[in-house]
């Protein structure tokens, strides 16, 4: 299939500023760091992991809704970061968001028709025009006509999570980050919205970028999974292959702490030590000081990601050492 996005070498480092009196940078917070990932049309890529892995910011760097340190996002063919602006905004329209909490990201003072209008009032669409759109989304994401002259206070989450996708299939994407949609939800309504994603997808063709922690959410939404730890990929490949033989340790961590639909039946959690602090400790891997079989090699040598199936890689001294074996 055809690439839609591609970035490369991505990295976004935030200064730490010290001092008292006067306020210096003593160092630099690593969020992201040389993440090299593809998209096809149609398809959605699962970026996973702990709170804090860089899940979000990533999401943001493609869009680039924040300018990465370095590294380069290809949109349709269109390197997104040598536009500047009126061409920008014209790529911008094809790329949208969806946030985790709808309620932080809405006026309250302001309808639901005006909401899900807004992108394109700042588009220029005309006031007809915006009027039919609106009129044209509201049952596409489940809401009834009435809806649109209500706030949304008067909506539980489930509701307003479907007006925060109304509002991003406004300007008709082909690009959406979906940064944990259903983080918020109840798990009965979880599915729901879920399944609203799918079927707008396949409606619509768009592609997706679904950001979560969530492994069971994302078994049923994506194609290839990206699995993130302190700002790098760890793994990275074909959903089911991932799921059904995970090979970086944490991986297979994350995949233990997914509970079983099974009342008493636990799984065992292998790990040792403490995180590392982000982007401070760059010398080996990161998950070093976590792992249950670390190596000398992996405090002092970053493992590369190297394919260890076809569509299906990892970064771990452990499979580069099993692949010279087998070689």
């Amino acid at each position: 299939m055809t690439a839609l996005i591609t970035a490369t070498n991505l990295s976004k480092s935030f200064p730490i500023f010290g001092g008292r009196l006067i306020k210096k940078q003593i160092g630099a917070l690593h969020a992201v760091e040389d993440v090299s990932f593809t998209i096809a049309r149609g398809e959605t890529l699962a970026v996973v992991g702990e709170s804090g892995c860089g899940k979000s910011t990533t999401g943001r760097l493609v869009m680039r809704l924040i300018e990465p340190t370095a590294g380069q996002v290809d949109f349709d063919g269109v390197d997104l970061m040598s536009l500047r602006g009126e061409k920008l905004k014209q790529e911008r329209r094809r790329l949208q968001l969806i946030f985790q909490d709808p309620s932080s990201a809405f006026n309250p003072r302001m309808t639901v028709a005006n909401l899900v209008a807004e992108p394109m009032n700042i588009a220029g669409r005309s006031a007809s025009e915006q009027r039919d759109r609106v009129r044209e989304l509201l049952p596409l994401v489940g809401l009834a006509p009435e809806h649109a002259d209500r706030f949304p206070h008067q909506f539980s989450g489930g509701q307003r999570q479907r007006i925060g996708i109304a509002r991003a299939l406004a300007l008709r994407p082909d690009f959406v980050v979906c940064d944990e949609p259903v983080s918020a939800l109840d798990v009965s309504v979880q599915a729901q919205v879920v399944n609203l994603l799918k079927d707008l997808q396949q409606q619509f063709g768009l592609t997706y970028m679904f950001i979560s922690h969530d492994l069971r959410v994302v078994r049923h939404i994506a194609d290839r999974v990206a699995v993130m730890y302190l700002g790098k990929i760890v793994e990275y490949g074909e959903k089911h292959k991932v799921y059904s033989n995970p090979t970086h340790p944490y991986t297979r961590l994350l995949m233990s702490a997914v509970p079983l639909p099974e009342p008493g039946r636990k799984r065992h959690v292998a790990t040792v030590g403490e995180i590392e602090t982000q982007g401070i400790a760059n010398n080996g891997c990161r998950f070093a000081s976590r792992c249950p079989h670390v190596m000398p090699i992996c405090r002092d040598v970053v493992p590369p990601l190297v394919e260890t199936d076809i569509d299906h890689s990892a970064a771990c001294h452990l499979v580069n050492k099993s692949l010279g074996a087998a070689a």
